[in-house]
Formats: structure tokens, C-alpha cells, sequence
């Protein structure tokens, strides 16, 4: 064995005077020794031994005593783990959940001057290896892995199992039940995503719950006691039905942007990511599901394309790049009789045309006063009566399309209004493409 190896390793006994565990000897050269034939950190420990004491001194130093650096926390996890309290109480939590998980993760509290011994044994000797939870997680998440046959996950696992030892080495000698207490049981549930597209087919449902302004949502006479300032959002429509499925605390909606709520949104739908927080049931039969939301929203909204997804995806659709588009078509009323040729000039003077429009009035009290720039890419006009017409304009994402046609009191430049030297409104509006 390297030399190096053996020196720090005899200093480690040391500074413990000759009180430590072989676990714990082994698991601070657990990265520079590496052998096939070593089984975990306490081989590695006794290896450490062999090659420092002969036969004649071995028994003295490896006497019978509380390890110093870990208080002998890891024998008493040992016992735990070999009596099979920490896997009951782990299950028991489970059962009383009621979970349906496939992958998990460990993590444990332990005493917090364990800690600080372990982390000041690495300082002294200047070693870079892992802590002793890690070794801990370890040992508790091979246990769960065989004996529940479920996978260990670092980076997305559907549970975490946090096994709090802060107490496990508090003496209960004359009540061995109350010693199994010590061991306290936490789970994080992990959320789920679902990712999908979803129409809306009548006007006056917003996208998300909307809390009444008066009571904040705590419920009062003006919103009959429901503390909303609408009684449905395309939001609630389906996530009534997924968190009945999935036992679920909450849901959250995630949008590719957002309709007014007087805007219907026609055409294959918005992109959205549904969270789900805490849901004990974690695989659904997303078809049936996507049925049976349909059928509940009773024509208001339509859900298609359901799929499972990952915590990345709620960010990344609301994310607005250049190539990001909408298509919307308008009902556009005047307060004068409108030509042809007028309507000409309007597309003349929009269609390619960066459109300079400063945050609306009617928003501006929840968005930055900044002035936008997006560009109107295709536009097209057909009459309807002598002074109405419909619109259909495909615009970069993030352009708003009622103030393109009103001016907004002139923030936004140049505009349907200001072509057509008259007063115009948008009577109606239809999302008919998010791209």
C-alpha cells in the first residue's frame, strides 16, 4: 500500500487516539484505494489495519472502544439496519402514504457534532472524500433497493426518504421500543409534469384560478363565498380530474403565454405544463384521462396531447425566443365606413413591419412600462359589413393584437387606427395558432 496512504492513515488513528472504527477509517481513503476484492468501506478499514499493525499489536489497537469519530453512529444504524426497525419504519410510512413510486433517494440528519468532527478530520489531513451521510444514505438506500426493489435516482427520483438519526444514539436500555423511535421517518414527494395543449372554445374562462380582488381570495359576498373572481379557469377544468387521480396536494399551471379571458383559443391549442405537487399516484392512462377531462369541461375546453414530462419543460415553454409565433384572427369594428383599398393600405403598411408598442393601459399596472418591440409578419383583411372586418395576423410572440388595432391612445405605433384615420376596436378576438 502506498506510503502516503499508510502515514495520513496512522495520523487519522491518532488524532482519534487509536478510537475508530474501521468503517470510518476505511471511508476516508475510500478514493485511493480502490480494489475489486474490497467490499465497502469496513474491508477497506481492515486492509488499513493489516498493512500498519502486525499480528502481535493488531488485537490492542482494535480494542473494544467508542469510535471518536463517529460516535459509533455507524454500528447503531448496523443494528437498526440488521433488526429490520429502519426498513419497518420506512415501509410503515410508505403504507400509511399509501405511494406508488418506482425510483427514490436517501438522505439523513445525523448529530450535528458528528458532522463537524468528520469534516474536521478531512481539513487536518487534507482529504477529499465524502462524508459520512453519504456512507449512511448508502448503506440505507441498498437496503431499500433489495428489499423493496425499487432504483436509486440522483437526479430525478419520484421520492426522497429522509432518515432523521439526530437521536438514534440516546440511551433507552430499560425501553428498547422507545430506542426504535429514535428513528424518525420523513418523505418529499417529488412533483410529476404533464405536458400537453389545450383549446378554449367559449370566451369569460381565464387561463388560471383567478383570486377575488376584494378578499384575496379568502372568500367573501362578492364572489359568493368561493374566493374567485371566476368560477372555472382552464387551469382548474382539468387539474380537478388529474389531482383526484393522482391523490395530489396541488396543481399549478403552466402556459405558453396566455389568452385574455374574453380570447378564445382555437386552432391545435397552447403548449402548457401541468405540475402536480405530491401526488401519491404517479402513472396514469394519460388517453383516458384526456377523455374524461373533455367530457367534465363539458365543451369550454378541449385537452389533447397528454404526456409526461420533466421539470425543465415549464420553464422552457414560457421561454419567448425570435422564432416564436402567433396567428390570431379579429372581428375589427369602426366608427366609419371602411373600402378595400383602405384595408390594402393597412396590410401594406403592417404586414413585415416592426411594430413599436408600449405596455398597454389596461396592464400596465401589473407589467413593466417598457415599450416592445415585435414585428407583424402576415396580414390579411376580408369586409364584412360596411364598417366591420375580419383580421388575420401572424405576429412574433408577445404583440399585443387588441391595442395593434385601437393605437391605445397612440402607445402603440403604427396601428390599425392610425392607418385608417378613424376610431377601431377589436369586438373579438381567436388565438388560432401558437407556434
Amino acid at each position: 500500500m502506498d506510503k502516503i496512504i499508510l502515514s495520513n492513515a496512522k495520523k487519522l488513528i491518532e488524532l482519534n487516539d487509536g478510537n475508530i472504527c474501521n468503517r470510518c477509517l476505511g471511508r476516508k481513503f475510500s478514493n485511493v484505494i480502490k480494489s475489486s476484492e474490497i467490499n465497502g468501506n469496513e474491508q477497506r478499514g481492515k486492509l488499513i489495519r493489516s498493512e500498519l499493525f502486525d499480528e502481535s499489536s493488531k488485537n490492542d489497537t482494535i480494542k473494544e472502544t467508542k469510535c471518536k469519530t463517529c460516535n459509533n453512529i455507524l454500528l447503531k444504524i448496523d443494528e437498526n439496519i440488521n433488526d429490520g426497525n429502519i426498513l419497518e419504519r420506512i415501509k410503515g410510512k410508505i403504507d400509511y402514504l399509501n405511494l406508488e413510486f418506482d425510483t427514490f433517494l436517501i438522505g439523513s440528519k445525523i448529530p450535528e457534532d458528528i458532522l463537524d468532527r468528520d469534516e474536521w478530520l478531512n481539513e487536518a489531513l487534507d482529504l477529499d472524500v465524502e462524508n459520512i451521510k453519504k456512507e449512511i444514505n448508502r448503506e440505507i438506500g441498498k437496503l431499500i433497493e433489495k428489499e423493496l426493489e425499487k432504483e436509486v435516482d440522483f437526479d430525478n427520483p419520484d421520492i426522497v426518504i429522509m432518515v432523521d438519526l439526530k437521536k438514534i444514539l440516546d440511551d433507552n436500555e430499560n425501553n428498547p421500543e422507545k430506542a426504535k423511535e429514535n428513528i424518525h421517518i420523513r418523505i418529499q414527494i417529488n412533483p410529476i409534469f404533464i405536458e400537453g395543449r389545450y383549446k378554449k372554445l367559449v370566451r369569460g374562462i381565464p387561463q388560471t384560478k383567478w383570486p377575488c380582488r376584494k378578499c384575496k381570495g379568502r372568500g367573501c359576498d362578492d364572489c359568493n363565498g368561493t374566493g374567485k373572481m371566476y368560477q372555472e379557469s382552464v387551469e382548474e377544468l382539468i387539474s380537478e380530474i388529474i389531482l383526484k387521480e393522482t391523490k395530489g396536494y396541488e396543481a399549478k399551471f403552466h402556459g405558453a403565454g396566455r389568452e385574455d379571458i374574453d380570447v378564445r383559443m382555437l386552432g391545435t391549442g397552447r403548449p402548457f405544463v401541468l405540475e402536480i405537487k405530491e401526488p401519491k399516484i404517479r402513472k396514469l392512462d394519460l388517453e383516458k384521462i384526456a377523455k374524461e377531462v373533455n367530457k367534465h369541461s363539458k365543451g369550454k375546453t378541449e385537452y389533447t396531447d397528454l404526456k409526461y414530462t420533466e421539470r425543465k419543460r415549464k420553464a422552457e415553454i414560457k421561454v419567448s425566443s425570435p422564432d416564436t409565433f402567433k396567428v390570431y384572427c379579429a372581428l375589427v369594428e369602426c366608427d366609419t365606413e371602411i373600402t378595400e383599398e383602405q384595408l390594402a393600405k393597412v396590410k401594406e403598411q403592417l404586414e413585415n413591419t416592426t411594430i413599436n408598442q408600449e405596455t398597454p393601459q389596461r396592464v400596465v399596472h401589473r407589467r413593466a412600462d417598457i415599450i416592445r418591440q415585435r414585428e407583424v409578419k402576415e396580414l390579411s383583411t376580408k369586409i364584412l359589413t360596411s364598417n366591420t372586418f375580419e383580421m388575420t395576423v401572424k405576429t412574433q410572440g408577445g404583440l399585443y393584437i387588441k391595442e395593434l388595432i385601437s393605437s391605445d391612445d397612440n402607445r402603440t405605433k403604427p396601428s390599425v387606427s392610425e392607418i385608417l384615420e378613424t376610431k377601431a376596436i377589436c369586438k373579438e378576438l381567436d388565438v388560432v395558432e401558437v407556434g
